[in-house]
């Protein structure tokens, strides 16, 4: 029998950990669209924990950032001030700054719990493997950074690293919460019984692919390229782009910035798994339909769902000539809000027999 104090604390610390983690998901998504990620060209962990203290400081930093970001300077931040460049520097300082606070909320207790062996032997497993998920997801992101800086090619980071650093963080938060589900739930012997519950996990790589498409989407700023939501009815603008921009060739998805059709194309794989996700997740609510109506957690799911669909729309159709920052943002957190609830229902659910 599990001692009520240690369950209490132990599950309020995961849910905290999950929490840190979404948030910090929210601050790389702003870090993102302000065109933030280049502007501190150097990583150190200790020395990096605190800013430029004085303008000499700052002048320093802001000159490194003309050098080792050339491309993203020239390009779109030429006339910046110096007051300019401590909005951009704001937004990394705090994401990285919120990556150490992660690092000690999450290392300390857990020391303490192991210390006062509290942890059941599954659970620091999978402890472990979050740390190191997100100590991959850490330093990936600096290899990110790093991957663009004195890049003569592109004004933003790689949109494939971008991917990859996503996925690394979907995985922490995934993981993350799995675990807490398991660790507060208990055991939770009376789990809902669902058709087709193996449709529900390939739902559930759909998702995963989608948020793995949406950091192509803004990795390449692809929505700039069309930005209508329905696609059939502007098909003559859309035609038009297509006829315009040279044939793909293999190159142009390593070095995508010069042709246009690439990200036309990452549009349309973007939509296409949000249809999928969709109507796929409908034709699963049809087959559970008693379930969406009594278990809240269906419902709340199928609820999200359709303001993710709301938000990709508004976020799409107001792309006119930068991404508007809220849209994006909402639209990114709103995505994990749903992948939360999906891996609820993955949870509480067991295959009918």
């Amino acid at each position: 029998m599990r001692d009520a104090r240690t369950y209490k604390a132990v599950s309020v610390w995961l849910a905290i950990g999950c929490i840190l983690v979404l948030i910090q998901i929210l601050i790389g998504g702003i870090t993102r669209l302000t065109d933030s990620g280049l502007s501190i060209t150097e990583w150190s962990v200790i020395k990096g924990t605190l800013p430029p203290l004085n303008e000499a400081e700052w002048q320093g930093s802001f000159e490194k950032y003309k050098v080792f970001a050339k491309k993203q300077y020239e390009s779109i931040h030429r006339d910046m001030s110096l007051s300019e460049f401590k909005v951009i520097f704001f937004w990394e300082y705090f994401h990285r700054l919120w990556a150490r606070m992660m690092g000690f909320v999450f290392i300390i207790p857990f020391i303490y719990f192991l210390l006062r062996k509290k942890l059941t032997t599954k659970l620091i497993r999978r402890l472990g493997f979050v740390i190191l998920l997100a100590s991959l997801s850490a330093a990936f992101g600096w290899l990110m950074v790093a991957s663009g800086l004195n890049d003569d090619k592109r004004t933003w980071v790689n949109a494939y690293n971008l991917l990859i650093h996503l996925i690394l963080a979907t995985s922490l938060f995934s993981y993350l919460s799995y675990t807490f589900y398991g660790y507060a739930a208990g055991k939770m012997e009376s789990r809902i019984e669902v058709k087709e519950r193996g449709f529900l996990k390939l739902l559930g790589i759909v998702l995963v692919i989608q948020i793995g498409m949406g950091a192509l989407m803004a990795g390449m700023k692809a929505a700039l390229v069309f930005p209508y939501p329905f696609m059939l009815l502007k098909y003559d603008i859309a035609r038009e782009i297509w006829n315009s921009s040279p044939p793909i060739v293999w190159h142009h998805w390593i070095d995508y910035e010069p042709n246009p059709n690439v990200k036309f194309l990452i549009q349309i794989f973007h939509r296409a798994t949000a249809y999928l996700l969709f109507f796929g997740s409908i034709w699963f609510f049809i087959v559970n339909r008693v379930k969406m109506f009594i278990v809240p957690s269906y419902l709340i799911f199928f609820i999200v769902l359709l303001i993710q669909v709301a938000l990709g729309i508004f976020t799409v159709s107001y792309s006119q000539g930068k991404i508007p920052l809220v849209l994006g943002v909402v639209h990114q957190f709103v995505a994990f809000i749903l992948l939360a609830s999906y891996l609820w229902i993955l949870y509480s659910s067991r295959k009918r027999r």
